[in-house]
């Protein structure tokens, strides 16, 4: 008897140091990513690449045109999911059916579910939006959808000029080229001052055919939280698509990864990453070089780099061709040569939630995407050899530290609950994101 207890004991001890090693942080691997963190960031402090909690509002990067409020965040929180303003859809079946949050899903990272966007003229939703499609009695010119894959919504404060060209925004890569806004009344925006959200969002809610006046805004019950959210907008402008652009630029500023793994790490918790995904992050930025154009606290930044990948038109996608200006990224933009297939550098959180990757949701596959930058060999005959990014070079990562940077890009990175964006209704009581029949089956709505 004596001798079972004996061996059950020493078991007990074994399996517990078992467990004990498996938890344990390596500290010489949490040591070396701090210190290289360090080295790589502006203010020389690992902490330079915490976001911002969703509350924060004075620590998180706004345009002084459009300073935060809480009501300000609450009214835009609303109206990015409220199908009730989808007021201006081209066919009447498709009014009130659709929102920001068509295209811009929590759980799909802010993107949408498929490769393109579609929000009017599309039907369905699925689970995290992969089941829209075309609805049938729209043609395709006249559906609302996107002929680049969708950015996602997450750390875009850190944007100051948005899209993949950098279009919209009047500061930072863009200051000084009133001549281009001058030319095109979309950037009445960039002419006022804004910043690329904001910019962005006042074309977008014509694009995107939403409206919202004073009599819809009373209508769905939004004329209290206007009032708050905008005082010093007097008479009818309080109440429209100005100011709601206003307000989904508070809310989207506002959206941050702060349950990721790596956000966990940064803030001490050295359990919240395997040794693997430690060493992938070791290899983001120190050999694999990504930091040189991830450099933000969003792993973002005002850079454009031409990686010669394929354009959407080149797979099965609606509403855009090899004439597309869109090709161009930012040279469609600012016409010159120079720019041409050019692209924004995107931030990288939530990369997993769903499979397109790139301006043409070219690749599907978070592991081939690494293979891509490893292998460096462009895959787009249209973008000549001289545009080609100096930085698109052989990484020479062998087969294992792909791996641990896929891990790293794809469990690290990942906030498992952006559900959290969610509000908990919205006033006009419809369904939402979407509200057509198939959506509302989906969806499970009433």
């Amino acid at each position: 008897m004596k001798h079972f207890l004996t061996s059950a004991f020493v078991l007990v001890i074994t399996l517990q140091s078992c467990v004990k090693d498996q938890m344990t942080p390596i500290p010489d691997l949490d040591y070396e990513l701090k210190e290289l963190l360090s080295e790589v960031s502006p203010n020389r402090k690992s902490d330079f690449f915490i976001t911002p909690n969703r509350d924060d509002l004075n620590n998180i990067p706004q345009d002084p045109k459009n300073p935060l409020t809480v009501s300000k965040v609450e009214l835009g929180n609303l109206l990015f999911y409220e199908t009730g303003i989808a007021k201006d859809a081209l066919n009447e079946e498709g009014i009130g059916t659709y929102s920001c949050a068509t295209c811009h899903i929590p759980e799909a990272g802010f993107k949408p579910g498929k490769a393109q966007g579609i929000a009017d003229g599309g039907v369905g939703f699925g689970i995290f939006g992969e089941e829209r499609v075309r609805n049938i009695n729209y043609a395709e010119e006249q559906m609302d959808v996107q002929g680049a894959r969708p950015l996602s919504m997450i750390n875009v404060a850190y944007a100051e000029n948005s899209m993949w060209n950098g279009s919209f925004g009047s500061t930072a890569t863009n200051a000084g080229q009133e001549h281009l806004w001058e030319q095109d009344e979309a950037f009445h925006g960039n002419l006022e001052g804004f910043h690329g959200l904001e910019a962005q969002n006042f074309e977008g809610m014509k694009i995107h055919r939403l409206f919202i006046d004073k009599s819809i805004a009373e209508e769905l019950g939004y004329t209290e939280l206007f009032d708050a959210s905008f005082p010093e907008y007097e008479g009818d402008i309080r109440y429209s698509n100005t100011t709601a652009a206003l307000a989904l630029s508070a809310y989207i500023r506002t959206i941050f990864p702060n349950e990721a793994p790596f956000q966990k790490w940064l803030k001490g918790d050295h359990f919240a990453m395997s040794t693997d995904e430690k060493k992938g992050a070791i290899l983001f930025f120190d050999k694999a070089g990504c930091i040189n154009c991830h450099k933000s606290p969003g792993l973002s930044s005002l850079e454009y780099h031409a990686l010669g990948v394929k354009d959407m038109y080149q797979q099965p996608s609606f509403g855009t061709s090899a004439e597309d200006k869109r090709n161009l990224g930012r040279g469609g933009y600012t016409q010159l040569a120079e720019d041409n297939y050019k692209f924004k550098v995107p931030q990288l959180y939530n990369l997993s939630d769903t499979p397109f990757y790139f301006h043409g949701a070219s690749y599907t596959d978070l592991e081939e995407l690494v293979k891509y930058f490893n292998d460096a060999i462009p895959e787009n005959p249209n973008v000549p050899d001289e545009q080609i990014s100096p930085l698109f070079k052989p990484l020479n990562l062998t087969d294992e530290e792909i791996d641990q940077l896929t891990l790293f890009l794809e469990r690290s990175l990942r906030d498992p609950s952006l559900e959290r964006y969610y509000p908990d209704h919205i006033f006009s009581g419809n369904c939402f994101p979407n509200a057509d029949f198939q959506s509302r089956m989906d969806l499970g709505c009433n």
